[in-house]
């Protein structure tokens, strides 16, 4: 079997293994929000948070939730990395330097999962568990709860109450994402993953000498870091690492575990505003780009030019062999559409064009079919854009699932597409131009400007993943990287919960002749090319001082 056909079949497999979970899983999400009985343990929870699970808020109160409950996790996480050296199980790393610990603890609580550390030389078996994975479960679950508030406001009308944020926090945690990432972890335990809390014990090499390396509980945080797109690696090496991705199917599961839950939202989504045509809608949008992607990345690396590309069959530099470059690209592809950040090859050793693309993916804002949550909530933000415009085409006031699309719902919409082009765009500028962040490039030229734009892209879209050959293990780039995740997971946010607040309020408008019919075809496309647009106009320039030049120029 040839390569390329390897890599058709096992897309053909991920997208079967999708499909048949797409209904079932969306079904019981919808369920899971939508109820308003509580299990035994979550009422536990809430009152040992203080929290009364049945009072709605409005936008306001449910931001509060969402901002005071990460402040916590930042502040929480920080303070455990700065005392890891007192901890039991540190395997006796010291405790972490306070930028980096800021770094790391924004990174997390942010669904971000940067890591500017070497995780099996860095951080202990208490941190791991008790901090990072922990916050693989929660960043995951607001993301989700934000989304849901969305939908409600979509959905309700005459009221600006959106649900109740520590109830949809708790119940994305216990019901979804503690079961999911339960069965993933038995899943790659049985084929390979490690999972214990050893210590630090030395490992012979085939060529002579040794290496120091530890265990930990891997399949359990690699499970959660796919199913919440979470992305952080227990390991430097991430999911190219055989403790935490050890065969070809694993490396297939774990794309799908990153793809599942995103795509199947679009199924809540159509069930809690009453019509699955729209969800459908959503999702052939998702799909479209996820595909379309996908493809242009395997065909980038296994057409590239050259005749040690010929001989070996592809663009295998920086790739896993146990992989290949077609399960390497589905990879690249899947985390850098999500926020996930996970990575099993090495980025900065695509072709110049397969870099762009997975640079490109983040750039559409991670919505195809973007984070757990957030890849939802931002392609409902485009769709309002794209109903905006097609109200312009025609002459008339845009509406979406009947509610109109005034100044104030088109304000914040706006608000939201600028705020991560504006964090990717100014910082890379700033770091350009002054001598301590280029500093820390490892090559010069396209390539070099390409780390700085694939960092700050990464940090301010919230995926996590790095281009790789840029040090960013620095003060400033721990601080600037931090600030972009903090604004780039956050601000959208406000504006995400304030027009949920705002759609709520209204009342619902019937369906005339002249209203868009979202559910159709037309609007799917009408939706991907404004996605396509908005992007290219906003990072054109930079993408054609790093990639494009690069690629042109291979």
């Amino acid at each position: 079997m040839g390569p390329v056909l390897a890599g058709v079949l096992q897309l053909l497999a991920l997208i079967g293994a999708l499909a048949l979970a797409y209904i079932p899983l969306g079904d019981y999400m919808a369920k899971v929000y939508s109820t308003d009985k509580h299990w035994r343990v979550e009422k536990w929870i809430y009152k040992g948070i203080g929290a009364d699970p049945d009072t709605e808020m409005r936008w306001t109160a449910y931001l509060r939730g969402v901002l005071a409950f990460s402040a916590v996790g930042v502040l929480f996480l920080y303070l455990l990395q700065r005392v890891q050296g007192v901890l039991p199980g540190s395997l006796g790393f010291a405790s972490i330097d306070p930028d980096q610990a800021f770094n790391t603890a924004v990174s997390f609580v942010t669904n971000t999962n940067w890591q500017s550390y070497y995780g099996e030389q860095a951080m202990g078996h208490v941190v791991q568990t008790a901090g990072l994975a922990v916050q693989n479960f929660v960043s995951a679950a607001v993301g989700i709860a934000v989304a849901v508030a969305l939908v409600r406001g979509f959905a309700r009308s005459r009221t600006g109450e959106l649900g109740n944020f520590w109830a949809d926090l708790v119940r994305g945690v216990v019901r979804i994402l503690v079961p999911g990432a339960f069965v993933a972890a038995i899943v790659l335990v049985a084929c390979g993953a490690i999972q214990n809390f050893s210590g630090i014990h030395e490992v012979g090499q085939f060529m002579g000498g040794s290496q120091q390396w530890n265990g930990g509980a891997v399949a359990s945080q690699e499970a959660i870091k796919e199913l919440g797109t979470n992305g952080g690696g227990y390991f430097n090496a991430n999911s190219a690492h055989p403790f935490e991705n050890p065969t070809p199917f694993t490396n297939l599961f774990e794309i799908f575990l990153i793809l599942v839950i995103p795509f199947a939202l679009t199924r809540t989504f159509g069930v809690m505003v009453g019509s699955v045509k729209q969800g459908y809608a959503i999702l052939a949008t998702m799909a479209t780009i996820w595909i379309g992607f996908t493809a242009l990345m395997m065909w980038t690396e296994f057409a590239h030019h050259g005749p040690a590309f010929d001989i070996a069959g592809g663009a295998y530099e920086g790739k896993e062999v146990r992989f290949g470059v077609g399960g390497s690209s589905i990879f690249a592809t899947a985390t850098t559409l999500t926020s996930t950040g996970a990575v099993d090859s090495f980025h900065s050793s695509f072709t110049g064009l397969g870099g762009g693309i997975t640079m490109l993916g983040m750039m559409l804002g991670e919505i195809a079919p973007g984070g757990t949550g957030s890849g939802l909530y931002g392609m409902l933000i485009m769709a309002v854009i794209a109903v905006f415009i097609a109200g312009l085409m025609v002459g008339r006031t845009p509406e979406y699932l009947g509610k109109k699309i005034g100044a104030r719902e088109i304000k914040l919409a706006a608000c939201y597409i600028l705020v991560t082009p504006a964090l990717v765009l100014v910082f890379t500028a700033a770091a350009m131009a002054l001598p301590t962040p280029v500093n820390s490039m490892t090559n010069s030229g396209a390539h070099g400007f390409s780390e700085i734009l694939y960092a700050y892209t990464s940090a301010s879209n919230n995926n996590g993943s790095a281009f790789a050959g840029l040090n960013a293990d620095t003060q400033w780039f721990n601080s600037a990287l931090g600030l972009c995740m903090l604004f780039g997971r956050f601000l959208p946010m406000v504006f995400v919960l304030a027009l949920a607040g705002s759609l709520a309020e209204q009342k619902p408008v019937p369906a005339t002749a002249g209203t868009l019919r979202t559910e159709k075809p037309l609007f799917t496309g009408l939706l991907v090319g404004a996605i396509l647009i908005v992007t290219g106009l906003t990072y054109f320039p930079a993408l054609a001082l790093g990639p494009l030049a690069e690629g042109l120029a291979s």
